[in-house]
């Protein structure tokens, strides 16, 4: 007994017949429709970045279960049919694959390309059977044929914190192909003007030195800018575009630090605070490339005592002259430690404390926590913590001790500054958890630490007791859960992003007083002086707010780069500088309209 396929060419006068056997649609095309409902209306929801990750996975692999499980399992269809269609919509994948730009790995193909194949497909198939098509087998090949070739035809250039990616025409060049096309070439180490014996840098009142300012808490002292922004706009000094990274910048007396991936070179970058030209620049072989995030260093490079200390993405540590870019020393702390590439790549920016240089690099060794001799780049210890993270070290003195505080995806741990020796750890272990933030000492011995036991925050008290020391928890939150963003701390209040959405809580118990201000991922830092908080969002706007907990209020704001924007924004004096993986910008807040220098 013959089986029937939907496939095979009926005979003249079986076009009806032919379309009662095309095989029911209800169970793909429900699962198609949900997946669409679904995919949009979580994406307008405000969520933790791994659960809209874990929930696009979810959905995918439901949904490709559903449909080749309606298709393997369906009467109506020859086993013949379903194998050779099966084949067809994997060899072509297979083939899209090799031939897709590199940005289009297999996994996103799957993620993004088969619900596309699912959708047409059915689509088709519903056509076929509502036009009484006998023959659909052609329009099938189609339909997968043109789902595949979308992405021939398509890059992708990261993705923003809620994972809506945004792709481009594949012969488009990349903002940063542009910026290489445009951008002067400067030898590694090497002055863009006549080498001149160069006087040591000193910081000034208000100079950011490292990440998140000199405590690293997010601190801006010595602002003086102008609040009514209405009466007197910001005004643009000057702005150019920038090799891609999260790297923040430091301002250092004239000078603005950062880093930069440029094609195969990672740069280190000095540039004219006054004018944005570039001083100098140092570039080592290498390169980061995450398909989310996109390509470049993560970490913040850290100023002292004349000398620059810098992680690159890929593990390289160095120590450069701050003033000519010279080269002073080079380490791999990849290969220091036994560690693996992190998925986001190396991104703890170094901490400088009396002779040391500490650098996190995580790992399986037992040795992730290291410690380098400032002056000539020699390791002088190692420790455990934990195996990956992407906070960078703090340094804090309880009950009289100096040490340096780790978080990472065993918790947190503290460590004595001068020999690597732990003093004590706390926290709930979450192997491979991406936990970010700085610990944050908030009065005597208390510690304001964000993911310590998952989403949200913790306030932990640190006791010593002879020898022994011990970390008790005075209350979790989850009224601010921060993720990359960090919080500042202002009179009791800590002001951050909880998820997407800013908000305050009160330290004294976690509550929450408000929630408000839909700024995406972005950052926030606090101008102590002027009691105010200045916000980039991840659109490029800075945002001015007043530091209240009985509401949420809104001073100021206007649209100061474009693009997604994940890096610090810095303030000095009445000078605010910002930047993202495309371009960079200072403006002046002091109500005067500056000399522009080097705006294009």
């Amino acid at each position: 007994m013959n089986e029937t396929s939907t496939f095979d060419q009926p005979a003249p006068g079986e076009k009806a017949k032919a379309r009662s056997e095309i095989p029911r649609l209800r169970l793909p095309s429900m699962a198609v429709l949900l997946y669409w409902i679904a995919t949009f209306v979580l994406a307008a929801i405000d969520k933790p970045y791994f659960f809209g990750f874990m929930f696009g996975l979810l959905t995918a692999i439901l949904l490709t279960l559903v449909v080749l499980g309606w298709w393997w399992f369906n009467r109506a269809v020859r086993l013949r049919d379903k194998a050779l269609g099966f084949a067809f919509l994997l060899a072509e994948a297979i083939l899209v694959g090799r031939l897709a730009d590199r940005s289009i790995s297999p996994f996103t193909l799957w993620m993004s390309g088969f619900p596309l194949v699912a959708t047409l497909v059915i689509a088709w198939l519903l056509i076929a059977k509502s036009r009484r098509i006998a023959a659909p087998r052609r329009g099938l090949a189609i339909a997968v044929t043109v789902a595949w070739a979308y992405f021939l035809v398509i890059r992708i250039d990261g993705a923003d914190s809620r994972l809506k990616f945004k792709s481009h025409w594949r012969w488009t060049p990349t903002p940063e192909q542009e910026f290489l096309a445009n951008a002067k070439t400067v030898g590694k180490g090497r002055l863009l003007t006549p080498a001149k014996e160069q006087a040591k840098l000193e910081p000034l009142p208000g100079d950011w030195t490292c990440f998140r300012g000199p405590e690293r808490d997010g601190v801006i002292r010595g602002s003086n800018i102008s609040t009514n922004w209405s009466v007197n706009p910001p005004t643009l000094v000057w702005k150019h575009s920038v090799g891609p990274a999260w790297s923040a910048l430091l301002v250092v007396g004239p000078r603005l630090y950062t880093q930069e991936q440029r094609g195969t070179q990672e740069a280190i970058v000095c540039y004219d605070a006054e004018t944005g030209e570039q001083i100098w620049v140092h570039e080592d072989v290498a390169r980061f490339d995450e398909q989310v995030s996109g390509p470049g260093p993560r970490a913040t490079p850290t100023f002292a005592d004349g000398r620059l200390y810098v992680v690159g993405g890929t593990g390289l540590l160095n120590c450069l002259d701050a003033s000519t870019g010279a080269s002073l020393w080079q380490q791999d702390i990849k290969g220091a430690s036994d560690a693996k590439l992190p998925m986001w790549a190396f991104s703890g920016s170094p901490l400088v404390t009396g002779d040391l240089v500490i650098v996190y690099a995580g790992g399986e060794a037992g040795k992730g926590l290291l410690a380098y001799r400032a002056q000539t780049g020699e390791l002088a210890w190692t420790t455990a913590a934990g195996n990956s993270t992407y906070s960078s070290p703090q340094i804090t003195t309880i009950a009289g001790v100096p040490q340096c505080l780790m978080l990472h995806d065993s918790g947190l741990t503290s460590v004595d500054v001068a020999t690597g020796k732990k003093l004590w750890a706390t926290g709930t272990a979450m192997k491979g958890a991406p936990r970010t933030g700085q610990p944050r000492l908030i009065e005597g011995n208390k510690l304001l630490v964000a993911a310590l036991g998952g989403l949200g925050c913790s306030l932990i008290e640190v006791t010593k007791t002879g020898e022994q020391w011990s970390a008790a928890d005075k209350w979790e939150s989850k009224g601010l859960k921060p993720e990359f963003p960090d919080l500042v701390v202002h009179k009791g209040f800590a002001y951050g992003f909880d998820v997407g959405i800013f908000c305050c809580i009160n330290l004294a118990d976690g509550k929450r007083c408000w929630k408000d201000g839909r700024y995406g991922r972005g950052q926030v830092v606090l101008l102590a002086d002027q009691q105010l908080l200045l916000v980039s969002t991840e659109s490029g706007q800075l945002v001015l707010l007043a530091p209240d907990p009985t509401a949420h209020k809104e001073l100021a704001s206007f649209q100061a780069i474009e693009g997604k924007t994940w890096n610090y924004p810095l303030v000095r004096g009445n000078r605010v500088y910002l930047r993202n993986a495309q371009e960079m910008a200072c403006y002046s807040l002091s109500g005067k309209s500056p000399r522009l220098a080097g705006a294009h």
